[in-house]
């Protein structure tokens, strides 16, 4: 399939040919939202934590005797019943990360791909270069791109005068094609590629 390229005016100064193996499969939900759902288990922190009764400060001798008091026998104040007592069975420090295979993620990134350019919200630039880093004048550019949610990934390296002046870029991100995933991908309205980024990525999802 054949994509018009553009320079940052939105202006169309030639034509692309995207491989139909990368940006033209059928989408399949069940496979973005396994992908999803793994990338988000690998960034969350898992520093939660409660302290079991071992953890507990205080002390360890028995409130009062095992009978006579007319009240349940205790063994500990530390107990989880008591106040400032322990949590039974709570979150410990842990990994949510599972595995997914290699050949899954990469059907997602393709199907991720190949949304966005079923929906029409995939542009393909020429470059991402800007004279100056000047936040407001890049702004005013990307408004042509039909929408303010914009994900932009460049080559191996991006240009520092551009990445300076799209950080501050409000639902604006920037990646190199190393960084491109499926979950940054689906969160913004519209994907923009370089030239550079499509052969790239192609080159690694062939």
């Amino acid at each position: 399939m054949r994509l018009p390229i553009r320079n940052l005016d939105y202006e169309e100064i030639g034509e692309i040919e995207l491989a139909d193996e990368v940006f033209g499969l059928p989408i399949r939900r069940d496979i973005l939202a396994r992908v999803v759902d793994w990338q988000l288990a690998r960034r969350r922190a898992g520093t939660h934590k409660t302290k079991g009764i071992s953890e507990i400060q205080g002390t360890t001798k028995k409130p009062y005797k095992q009978k006579g008091t007319g009240r349940a026998r205790q063994g500990s104040l530390r107990s989880p019943q008591f106040r400032g007592g322990a949590n039974i069975f709570g979150p410990v420090v842990r990994s949510h990360a599972f595995g997914l295979q290699k050949k899954v993620r990469q059907l997602g990134l393709k199907i991720a791909l190949s949304t966005k350019r079923e929906e029409g919200k995939l542009v393909v630039i020429d470059a991402a270069h800007v004279d100056e880093s000047k936040t407001k004048a890049l702004q005013s550019r990307l408004a042509a791109f039909g929408g303010n949610s914009v994900l932009i990934i460049d080559g191996s390296i991006v240009e520092v005068n551009f990445l300076r002046a799209a950080r501050n870029l409000a639902h604006v991100d920037v990646l190199p094609h190393q960084g491109a995933n499926v979950y940054d991908i689906l969160r913004r309205d519209v994907l923009v590629l370089t030239r550079e980024a499509v052969r790239q990525i192609e080159a690694r999802l062939k």
